[in-house]
């Protein structure tokens, strides 16, 4: 990467990343906003924003916003998380002012109809429909509630539908004002693109940016808990969470060959052991979530009623193995998995904003490549081991269960599986 970095008097920070012989370009901004800023009766307010921003601005309907990106065969598209709030899209280079056009227009000139309000609201009223059909996806929301309870950190991204129901322009507009500063966003263009022309058009189009600072968002408490939610489904689904780390903790890179190793492919332990070994399930996988003072590592499987219990036990012993018997061979092949996923995304131009995304909101700086790639490379078999058993010192998993249920073993019986045993 060989990106170039310009803070602008408003605050806004402009980064390209040029990549010789491409031509079209991925482009974004990234607002330090999501869901972790929300009060309560604000719940979904982030999410419901992102809906909105393609709904129409002073100077464009909402069937202008496509017809015009479209017509020059580009797209554009936003996302919500519980730190932040994306609007991004991609162009042919010719059409990247085009591009930055509607976001800026989107970002500084919304009109917010009452009509347009309401339409979006009841799609957002059907997601929510849609998300509780859909057991392997609702549970994860039921499982960050569980681990972060009364808190923003817990709260859905989707809202409610008492929330959602009651969000009106007023609710929106100040939402907005007091969230969506210059010096909380990040402008990044990467691939067929220039610094100076990209700076310019910054410069022009997100003038009108109120700048300012922001309401602090409460501190994440992990507490860890049981959810049970007994529903007609052919599987279990359950996930399991531990208390993690931030995403700029120096662990990081430690945690991440961790959670791989553990369970993030076919040659993983828990794949190995729990569907390959045992075919206790067809899908079984770790992740890691980190937020800016804290996270969590979690586990998810579906499994048979009659295997609930089963999969508990081994994922636990699996998780107490890793901690004692953790191999080279496994570090390595981990380690490998991370290094390829991170240098083929550098091939993708908006993989490679994404990162830079992410580099800036949580470290203040972009991360070289070969930073990143030294960093991982010093990750050690006695380092993950390490980390493993600091995992499963707690005596506060969580446990969140949903489907047949009624063989899952009780939280306090997992429970006593970690901790000081």
């Amino acid at each position: 990467m060989n990106v170039e970095i310009t803070r602008l008097k408003s605050g806004l920070t402009v980064i390209t990343d040029p990549m010789p012989g491409l031509e079209s370009a991925a482009f974004g901004v990234w607002v330090n906003t999501g869901t972790r800023n929300e009060t309560a009766a604000e719940m979904g307010i982030s999410h419901m924003l992102e809906h909105m921003a393609f709904k129409g601005t002073r100077r464009r309907t909402a069937r202008a916003i496509v017809e015009e990106i479209e017509a020059v065969g580009g797209y554009l598209n936003a996302y919500t998380s519980r730190e932040q709030t994306a609007f991004h899209g991609r162009t042919l280079k010719a059409d990247v002012a085009l591009g930055l056009d509607i976001l800026a227009d989107i970002l500084t000139e919304p009109s917010f109809l009452p009509e347009e309000i309401e339409r979006e609201r009841q799609v957002v009223l059907q997601e929510l429909g849609q998300a509780r059909d859909t057991p392997d996806e609702i549970i994860f929301d039921h499982l960050q509630a569980t681990a972060y309870p009364d808190q923003p950190m817990g709260f859905p991204i989707l809202g409610n539908e008492d929330t959602v129901s009651g969000f009106g322009e007023l609710a929106l507009r100040n939402y907005m004002a007091s969230h969506y500063r210059a010096e909380q966003m990040v402008l990044i263009a990467s691939g067929a693109v220039r610094h100076e022309e990209i700076l310019s058009l910054a410069e022009e189009k997100f003038a009108t940016l109120p700048t300012g600072s922001v309401p602090k968002p409460a501190p994440a408490r992990y507490a860890g808990g049981d959810l049970r939610l007994a529903e007609d489904h052919e599987q279990v689904h359950i996930t399991f969470g531990f208390p993690g780390i931030g995403s700029a903790d120096p662990l990081t890179y430690v945690a991440q060959v961790y959670v791989t190793a553990l369970g993030g492919g076919m040659s993983s332990r828990l794949f190995q052991e729990v569907r390959e070994k045992r075919g206790l399930c067809y899908s079984v996988y770790a992740f890691l979530n980190s937020f800016r003072d804290g996270g969590m590592i979690g586990i998810y499987a579906g499994t048979g009623a009659d295997a609930a219990a089963e999969l508990s036990q081994v994922v636990a012993g699996q998780m107490a193995d890793i901690a004692a018997s953790l191999s080279v061979d496994e570090v390595e092949r981990a380690k490998a998995q991370l290094r390829a996923g991170l240098l083929m995304g550098l091939e993708r131009p908006a993989a490679r904003a994404e990162q830079i995304a992410s580099h800036m909101l949580n470290f203040g700086r972009v991360l070289p490549v070969e930073e990143l790639v030294k960093e991982l490379e010093a990750v050690d078999v006695e380092a993950v081991r390490r980390f493993a058993a600091r995992v499963i010192e707690t005596d506060q998993p969580s446990l969140v269960a949903l489907g047949p249920i009624e063989r899952v073993e009780t939280y306090d019986r997992f429970a006593a599986r970690f901790g000081s045993r």
